[in-house]
């Protein structure tokens, strides 16, 4: 049975503002406030755009899939790895792989609008800074090369998925040997390969090179590297806990 009661602080109080987060977001859209625009993460060029984003964003989900798998993979993951590290580490962690990965989702979104931007004449490219988040929240868009573009600077990247895939691989490091039962198909496999398993899938349709692919593929990639960062870190220097 699920004991609320027993889940260790930090994991316990990410599960309680993620779902403040969640369940605001659905209350205010009701008032035609979208919490995305000011709490979601957006391209540095997009005027909607914050500095504060970079740690916001990890606090809101598009629905209840999302939101029920990201903190059920926190509860689960995250609990053992708090038990083990402490609260202190273990929030560290959490928050660096959080803004590591939004980091990493903006830099390979500058990668990828460099050659797509040298398609354009600088005057569409005005037109879409001016006129393409506006254009996305209404629900259309531009087709072609000008659309990919409107959605790499305006588009909005949100969930706690880059944590959540640090957390992952923080488990397959520390635990490489523990067996857990996939859901399909339900068969058991050792941490170790879920991991990398599941790194290959996220590197692969990371560069399928869709960018109208809702899924943050490199954010989630960018949780994983900066936790893998992070892990060696501190193993390295073991004199220094933090």
């Amino acid at each position: 049975m699920f004991d609320f009661r027993n889940i260790p602080p930090v994991v316990k109080n990410l599960l309680i503002i993620n779902g403040l987060f969640f369940f605001a977001t659905i209350l205010l859209q009701n008032q035609g406030i979208n919490l995305s625009d000011y709490f979601g993460l957006h391209y540095w060029k997009s005027d909607a755009f914050r500095p504060h984003q970079l740690v916001t964003y990890m606090f809101m989900h598009g629905g209840f899939t999302h939101i029920l798998f990201n903190m059920f993979a926190l509860w689960m993951f995250g609990k053992v790895l708090e038990q083990v590290w402490g609260p202190k580490r273990f929030l560290i962690f959490y928050m660096v792989t959080g803004i590591g990965a939004g980091v990493v989702q903006l830099l390979v979104a500058y990668f990828r609008l460099m050659p797509l931007m040298a398609e354009l004449p600088q005057e569409d490219i005005n037109t879409i800074l001016t006129e393409g988040y506006d254009l996305l929240q209404s629900g259309k868009n531009w087709v072609g090369v000008g659309g990919d573009i409107n959605i790499l600077i305006n588009g909005t990247t949100i969930g706690a998925s880059g944590a959540v895939f640090g957390i992952l691989l923080a488990f397959g490091m520390l635990f490489p040997n523990t067996e857990l039962m996939l859901l399909f198909p339900p068969i058991p496999i050792k941490a170790k390969w879920f991991v990398i398993g599941y790194g290959a899938i996220e590197l692969y349709s990371g560069f399928s090179n869709n960018p109208n692919d809702n899924v943050a593929h490199f954010a989630h990639l960018g949780g994983m590297l900066f936790g893998f960062i992070l892990i060696k870190y501190w193993k390295k220097d073991r004199g220094h806990f933090y």
